[in-house]
């Protein structure tokens, strides 16, 4: 069976002429920088979510650091984020000079714990960026409290939730600025790197496209120090296109989630994703927890799929804190201990999980997990 944790080439197919139809259509208008595609895709991914300001540039690490620039974070400032997370979230920060303070999870959505944000605040805590990890919001009301009783920012790291919502309220225009990635196996990806500026801040808004343009609203004219960060026409052309089918492929992903929640229902020692009431998840990953209890426990049953040719992927295998760019000081970052990271870390394996997923695909990966989990004697072959 052909299996893999994002089918890229089935997508594309799907929508094979239309696809190279806006390829050819920017290709032939030779307007790759800054052409009308950009400006195009940046209103209508705006109107899809709901807000007034979005700003394409390069990838999703350029769009926190030009957020974080445009807010005035600097050397010195503290960051409060979680270290459960790709890296590119505390990276961003620490680029600038800024300490990414660490804060631990909540252990059903993996995402920042609130009730352990306030103790970490000191008079030089700048901003709290949330992740929307793996799909799953945040729980943003009690960031946003805490934010205003202490004055600070918040800055949502949306790149794995486009489309996710919480309490009616698309993430990303929820706090101050939301970024996103839209590298390819994202729920909404181009075909190579991309990324974009979320606000409804119309000044804030100005003064990141300044940033993302050299500084410079006029050419040769630049106001600031600022960075070349820009979403080429080419890609702003594939993600108009799948801009329009987003709906479609949300409600996939959640169609599958349903399943594999069905197909391991009741599995002793294995927990399926939770799916907080606030919120929409979108599944940007199908992630599990196997428990310690579990023989083998997580590695025995990520050897155990790899020898049934079965993809899976450990997000994340080393938390933040960990990293020997932080542990090892060559970043400034301040943490303590961190359990339910450090647990989640330990626990954790992704299954496949795209739009052209199928019923039949998913029983295959089913009966996998279950051979191992019921089975802990069975050894995988090699």
């Amino acid at each position: 069976m052909n299996l893999q944790m994002v089918d890229l080439r089935g997508q594309y197919l799907a929508m094979k002429d239309e696809m190279d139809a806006a390829l050819q259509e920017v290709l032939a208008s030779t307007q790759f920088i800054n052409g009308p595609e950009v400006g195009k895709f940046e209103c209508e991914l705006a109107g899809y979510l709901g807000g007034s300001y979005v700003l394409g540039v390069a990838n999703g690490t350029d769009a926190l650091q030009v957020a974080f620039m445009a807010l005035g974070i600097g050397p010195g400032d503290e960051v409060i984020t979680p270290a459960f997370t790709f890296i590119a979230t505390a990276e961003a920060a620490a680029l600038l000079g800024a300490v990414p303070v660490f804060c631990d999870i909540d252990p059903k959505t993996f995402n920042l714990d609130p009730n352990r944000l306030e103790a970490l605040i000191t008079p030089k805590t700048k901003a709290i960026v949330p992740v929307h990890l793996f799909g799953q919001p945040a729980d943003m009301d009690p960031i946003l409290e805490i934010a205003r009783r202490h004055g600070l920012y918040v800055v949502e790291d949306n790149a794995q939730a486009v489309g996710a919502t919480y309490k009616g309220r698309h993430t990303g225009f929820i706090g101050h600025v939301g970024t996103l990635s839209f590298f390819p196996s994202k729920n909404l990806g181009c075909y190579g790197d991309g990324g974009a500026i979320l606000t409804n801040d119309e000044a804030l808004y100005h003064r990141m496209r300044l940033i993302a343009n050299h500084g410079s609203q006029r050419k040769y004219h630049n106001e600031v120090v600022g960075v070349n960060s820009r979403l080429d026409a080419l890609q702003a052309a594939v993600l108009r296109v799948k801009l329009r089918r987003l709906d479609a492929y949300t409600e996939a992903r959640r169609a599958a989630a349903d399943r594999y929640d069905a197909l391991f229902d009741g599995i002793p020692g294995l927990a399926v994703p939770y799916r907080d009431p606030n919120g929409r998840h979108v599944f940007h990953q199908y992630t599990l927890r196997v428990a310690p209890e579990v023989p083998g426990g997580r590695d025995g049953l990520a050897a155990h799929l790899k020898a049934r040719g079965i993809p899976h992927a450990i997000y994340y295998p080393v938390p933040l804190h960990r990293l020997p760019v932080f542990a090892g000081g060559a970043a400034p970052a301040r943490y303590d201990d961190l359990p339910e990271t450090d647990r989640a870390a330990a626990e954790v394996l992704s299954l496949p999980m795209h739009t052209e997923l199928t019923a039949e695909q998913q029983a295959y990966i089913a009966d996998a997990v279950h051979a191992y989990v019921r089975n802990p004697k069975e050894k995988s072959p090699g």
